[in-house]
């Protein structure tokens, strides 16, 4: 080995798992490197990490995860680092195994409508690499353009157009799987969709990588549709756009997306990167998309057009152009860092609700802004009740950290209250462990740790994510076995 492979430590796991991944440039073990990897897009929470290792293959992902679970040494996979919810956030001085080396498109099948990644891949690249063909890639979260597909199966990541095209785990046919004691196995081989026997694509999609850790996915892609348009709509209060919302799917149309954002949120995204113009005294903008096949597009959007009308819209209108249209997108895709430009910092949540209901949260999250002191921003995929609440504060006054994850559990508790769930697309992680209880009662929670304990007897893979701090539970799961016993 070449002087400059060689890593320069004392510990002898650091110097196992540089042998196993060849040296020093694919390790990162000093406290200047680690700082970059003690979070992910959760920044409320920081953990500094006992190295980072960089596979470049399945083999070296499995030789890694088999020392640590023979050493006892805790260890996460890590994609981009944009998850939301703190599920790649080294809580307990992990190894962290980052993926983001395996990033290779390793096959396109056309006939069969399916693709072949690593889990490294970034998911835009993939519709970008397929588009020339007339294909693409459903799943479409804002950070799109950086995650990589391998965390958004970890988190069953959603996006603007999930209405209409369903979220992550709609669109997995196979993965590749390290288990937690190093063992590779495939689910779903072959890539048969709905194959017969127990769901695993489904358990593993959105298991915030407490399973396994995934190093190849087998996708599902889709044939571009024939048309395409959108529409944007100014409402003078939020009710009336709530209710439009309501009234589009009452009518029998099921847009690709149907998008919303308050007037917290319009003032950030306006003062970013991509503004296009809305008036700075709008209470509520609503994006809405069709597409299919391309003679029905324009009965669709007269009909979007007259409900819109009919709910007091100050205006509305179809985009005049392909660019109008990215460019009403591209603002909309940047709310969340676009909060950054009215707010020193933001804490993002993810809960969903009936449609029905819209106008009563946002009026209850309204309160709880006011109750706090903090404002709150609020994004949404409108049309299947995902809300995203963004509670701003300034991390630098005492005290107002601890406000804003406050306000961000009341949001959630909301959300729960009214038949609603506590995460669409941004997961569990460390933030919402707690709020588990809002949705679930400890029964069911034990039953859900009882699966993970199946593939992580040990819990050394991401430990302490997900699942909520042990209580009743642990005295619910001592008398299950007893029952079982007697």
């Amino acid at each position: 080995m070449r002087a400059k492979d060689r890593v320069k430590s004392k510990d002898k796991h650091i110097l196992n798992l540089a042998d196993i991944v060849g040296g020093a440039r694919s390790i990162l073990y000093l406290k200047v490197d680690l700082v970059a990897y003690d979070c992910d897009g959760f920044t409320i929470h920081k953990h500094l990490p006992k190295a980072v290792v960089f596979p470049k293959n399945t083999q070296e992902v499995a030789e890694i995860v088999k020392y640590c679970s023979a050493n006892n040494l805790p260890f996460l996979a890590r994609g981009a680092g944009t998850g939301l919810s703190g599920g790649a956030i080294p809580l307990n001085g992990e190894i962290i195994i980052s993926m983001v080396r395996m990033k290779k498109l390793i096959s396109v099948d056309l006939e069969n409508r399916r693709a072949v990644v690593e889990p490294g891949f970034v998911n835009l690249k993939l519709t970008n690499s397929i588009s020339d063909k007339g294909y693409y890639y459903a799943p479409d979260p804002s950070s799109q353009y950086c995650c990589t597909i391998g965390g958004n199966v970890a988190e069953n990541a959603g996006g603007a157009h999930c209405l209409k095209y369903g979220v992550t785990t709609n669109h997995i046919l196979g993965l590749e799987v390290v288990m937690p004691n190093g063992e590779i196995v495939e689910i779903g081989k072959d890539g048969i969709p709905d194959a017969p026997g127990y769901d695993l694509l489904g358990l593993f999609t959105g298991s915030e990588g407490t399973l396994g850790i995934v190093t190849k996915i087998t996708v599902r892609i889709l044939k571009n549709p024939e048309g395409k348009q959108t529409v944007l709509a100014y409402f003078d209060r939020v009710e009336d756009g709530s209710q439009a919302v309501s009234d589009i799917i009452s009518a029998g149309i099921v847009p690709a997306a149907l998008e919303m954002m308050d007037k917290t949120a319009i003032e950030g995204v306006e003062a970013a990167a991509f503004p296009v113009g809305h008036p700075k005294d709008i209470e509520a903008v609503l994006l809405i998309e069709v597409d299919g096949i391309a003679a029905g597009i324009e009965e669709q959007i007269d009909q979007i057009l007259e409900v819109c009308r009919k709910r007091d819209v100050r205006e509305v209108r179809a985009a005049g152009s392909e660019e109008e249209r990215a460019r009403w997108w591209a603002n909309r895709k940047t709310g969340f860092g676009a909060m950054g430009a009215i707010s020193p910092d933001y804490l993002v949540q993810d809960g969903v609700i009936p449609r029905s209901k819209l106008p009563e949260v946002l009026s209850r999250i309204n309160q709880i802004s006011s109750e706090s002191g903090l404002r709150i921003a609020n994004i949404f995929h409108a049309g299947d009740g995902n809300l995203h609440p963004l509670v701003l504060f300034d991390a630098r006054i005492p005290g107002e950290s601890e406000k804003a994850l406050e306000a961000g559990s009341q949001c959630l508790k909301v959300c729960a209250d009214v038949g609603g769930t506590i995460t669409g697309e941004h997961g569990v992680g460390i933030e919402k462990r707690e709020e588990m209880r809002f949705v679930f009662t400890e029964e069911e929670i034990a039953a859900q740790t009882d699966i993970r304990e199946v593939f992580n007897p040990h819990n050394l893979l991401n430990a302490g994510k997900l699942f909520p701090s042990p209580s009743r539970c642990v005295e619910i799961k001592k008398e299950m076995k007893a029952q079982a016993i007697s």
